[in-house]
């Protein structure tokens, strides 16, 4: 339960601890309206996410690694003043560890209404496998390449990097200056906030997958 002690939070805040406080819980599957399995479940997710330690993530807090622990696991249900030491440091909002995780369940989704970037002169595609409308740091795509075309891409923001990895054709990823020749199976990472370009140097379509990891949360 929430506790009834009183803390003292900046006035923005107070609208989503009242909307929290105000909207009854009604136990699901036989719950009795606990938050700590919602807020373990919460707190283990945005914590991976972000590739923090518990122990990292207690010296971020000032919340102990022992407190953390019992936390994640569902067994102690965290004051109001811990849950915001808690958001600060992971750099998200109360609501984000109070409320149902709706990540759990799966999400199709459909080549036929896949989010599709093309070049000027269709010879380079970008397909998302990835939801864009959730918070992320990591986004996945499917790279096409038609025969002897070049993508030059832009520097992203300083922290991002790529990893890519050929599936079918022969291409050269240049990253500034140095050139990489992969083949099918080959795999390439590097920091991507330098200029770099895509280059298929063979006769056929070349098939790339691309995961691309950002130091900051997208969206």
């Amino acid at each position: 339960m929430v506790s009834n002690q009183r803390v003292e939070m900046p006035t923005r805040a107070a609208p989503v601890l009242a909307s929290v406080a105000a909207r009854p819980r009604e136990p699901a599957d036989g719950n009795d309206g606990d938050l700590a399995p919602e807020v373990g479940a919460n707190l283990r997710r945005l914590r991976t996410r972000r590739g923090l330690s518990l122990e990292r993530l207690a010296r971020r807090s000032s919340v102990s690694r022992a407190m953390l622990s019992q936390i994640e696991l569902g067994h102690s249900t965290p004051t109001i003043n811990v849950l915001w030491k808690i958001a600060r440091a992971l750099g998200v909002t109360f609501s984000a560890l109070v409320t149902t995780n709706l990540e759990t369940a799966p999400i199709l989704l459909r080549e036929s209404a896949a989010k599709l970037l093309t070049s000027g002169d269709g010879s380079f595609t970008s397909r998302a496998l990835f939801p864009f409308d959730k918070p992320r740091r990591v986004e996945f795509y499917e790279l096409r390449l038609r025969p002897h075309a070049c993508e030059e891409a832009e520097p992203h923001p300083p922290g991002t990097a790529e990893n890519l990895v050929v599936t079918s054709g022969e291409v050269t990823i240049t990253v500034g200056t140095a050139e990489h020749e992969l083949g099918r199976g080959d795999a390439l990472l590097f920091t991507a906030d330098v200029p770099h370009a895509y280059r298929n140097r063979g006769a056929n379509d070349a098939l790339m997958y691309l995961v691309m990891t950002y130091a900051e949360t997208l969206g």
